[in-house]
Order: structure tokens, then sequence, then C-alpha cells
């Protein structure tokens, strides 16, 4: 009978957790049901893994030309989970879309996933590259210019600060890239965190006006790199939302976490992993979403370096990406053998 230990967690994570020893095998579970009518629990239904393929997404960059500023070529967003105090949704861009978009009550936060984007803003210029983040704040307006672009895109209300310092800012830039030459746009203006039909306004604007508007702001596009350092490393903050990355060499997973007030969301980045929870464990890859329910203990066995980015959300969030597999009820002793 294995024991391991769980650390039973709160947001905002300001204290220490409290460490409880945990037999395996009763952790894992079915519960005992008592006899009488009464029941005590309701089916919960096992993990749910959203996936999104790389290699579906592959095609040859576009050449910069002027026409791409005309020209609407980006993906449709594709939503994976959503609320009404958070937006996660997987974004892929090969060009330009054929407006400005500006939010009224959110900070716009991407992480890149693969390819190039430069993010062009009335706070300046920057190019992203694989494993940056950045955040849009509240009221900016931006639009962004893609080559084999993939990118996290997390709408939290506002405000939201940066837990680590800036690896680089934006740059006033004209032209912002190769090819640019300045046209009238439209800019939308959105609320709602930016959701499907909560457009507020959309009009003509002057792109080149709007971008040197950035001569005169302080203020500027803040990239983040964490280093690669084990452990969690906090990246933004807000009252109710927590991102971060999480990198380990290796684990053993004898170490389970709960959070007794918040989900975690987490996307894999790099790496292979098993996660187990009280709802079912499962192989966890590259492109791999899961939400972690409010009180769910849960750990991770790899054997390979792992990466993944955890949001940790107070105010709970529900699915809307389509379910790729659920989770797998294995026994303690089969947890046991993974390792």
């Amino acid at each position: 009978m294995s024991t391991v230990q769980e650390r039973f967690e709160t947001f905002p994570f300001d204290g220490e957790p409290r460490l409880i020893d945990r037999q395996e095998d009763l952790l894992l579970a079915d519960p005992m049901i008592p006899p009488g009518p009464v029941r005590l629990c309701r089916d919960h239904p096992p993990i749910e893994v959203v996936h999104c393929d790389l290699q579906q997404l592959e095609r040859p960059p576009p050449e910069p030309q002027p026409e791409i500023q005309a020209e609407s070529s980006p993906e449709s967003p594709r939503g994976i989970y959503g609320s009404d105090h958070l937006r996660l949704e997987w974004r892929t861009m090969h060009g330009r879309q054929s407006f400005y978009h500006r939010n009224v009550d959110a900070a716009e936060i991407s992480f890149q996933i693969a390819g190039r984007r430069t993010l062009m803003t009335d706070l300046g210029t920057v190019e992203l590259a694989p494993g940056d983040f950045s955040r849009i704040p509240v009221g900016v307006a931006h639009d962004n210019f893609g080559r084999e672009d993939v990118h996290l895109l997390f709408y939290v209300p506002a405000p939201v600060d940066e837990a680590l310092p800036a690896a680089r800012t934006s740059e006033v830039l004209i032209p912002p890239f190769e090819g640019w030459e300045p046209v009238i746009t439209n800019e939308l203006i959105t609320e709602c965190l930016a959701g499907p039909g909560h457009d507020v306004v959309m009009a003509p604007t002057d792109e080149l006006c709007l971008l040197e508007h950035a001569k005169d702001e302080p203020e500027r596009i803040q990239v983040l790199r964490p280093a690669d350092v084990p452990g969690t490393t906090r990246l933004y903050t807000s009252s109710h939302v927590h991102i971060g990355r999480v990198l380990h060499a290796s684990g053993d997973g004898r170490v389970y976490r709960r959070i007794r007030n918040a989900d975690e969301l987490q996307y894999q980045v790099a790496g292979h992993r098993t996660l187990v929870t009280q709802r079912g464990t499962v192989e966890l890859a590259p492109g791999d979403f899961v939400q972690i329910p409010v009180g769910v203990a849960f750990t991770s066995i790899h054997r390979e370096p792992s990466e993944h980015i955890a949001v940790v959300t107070a105010r709970g969030v529900h699915r809307v990406g389509e379910v790729a597999r659920t989770g797998e009820r294995l026994a303690a002793d089969a947890i046991e053998a993974l390792r």
C-alpha cells in the first residue's frame, strides 16, 4: 500500500499549503456506498482532454506584400474554455485580419506556440517568437501579422499584472514589417471579454495615425520569457486568475495537489506525461488541454522533461472545445507500475 502526500492549497496561494499523508489506493478508489435510500455523492464525468493538432495547421508562409493590408487571412479562433471571467482560445494566423481590435474590459494575454507574429499596437510593435508571452492592456488597439503562426489567447478582466520582469518591450516601428503600407482600416471595439456577439462599434481608423500614437505613450507591451528553472513560474496575476509555466525534468507523482477553491486548466507545451486525478488518468501530449475541477486531487508522472501552462481560475470555467478523449480510472497498483 503506497503512501503519498497531498498539498491542500488555497488560491491565491499566499499562504503555505496543508500537507496530508494519504494511502494512494484509497485516494483513487471509488467511494464506499453506504446502505440505505439516500445517495451521498453524484456520478461525475471523467477528466476530459481537448486536443489541437499542430500538424493540421502547417502551410507555406505567405510572402509579405502590400495587398495583405486589405485581405483577411487569419483562421477563425477555436474556443477551448470560457466563462464570464475567463476565455481561452487557440488561434492560428496566416497574414493579417482586416481590422484593429480594442477591448474595453479585458486584458488580452497570448502565448506563442509556433511560427512568428508581428504584434502592432498603439503602444508600439513587437515581434513574437515561440515561447513568448505578451499582454495587451485593456483599451489598447492591436492587430497581428502572422507567418505560420499558432498562439493561445487568454482574455482576463482587467486589471492584470506581470509577475516577471520583461525580457523585451515593444518599440515604435514604422513600417512594422517589410511590405507594410498604411491604409484606412476598421477598428472594432468589444466588451464581455471579446466574446462572439459582444461587439460595441466598428468604425474606420487611420492605421498610420494609430501606430504613431505610440510615440507619445510611455507605456509599452512587455514580452515575458520565463527562465528554464524547475517548478512553477508565475507569469500573470489578477484577482481571480493566475497564469504560470510549469517545467520539470521528471516526476514520480508521489505528491498530489488539491486546490480547494479554484479550477486548474493545463496546456501541454512539450513532452509527454501521465496526469493522474481522482476523476481518471490520461496521457498528455503537446497540443492537449485539460481541466482539473475545483477540489479534485491530481499529480503527474513522467520520465522525460515536461512543460505545460497552468491557468488557475477561482470563478469557474466551462469547456467549449470538442472532447478528444477522457480519463480512465486506474487502481493504485497500475499507477505504481507507471513509475
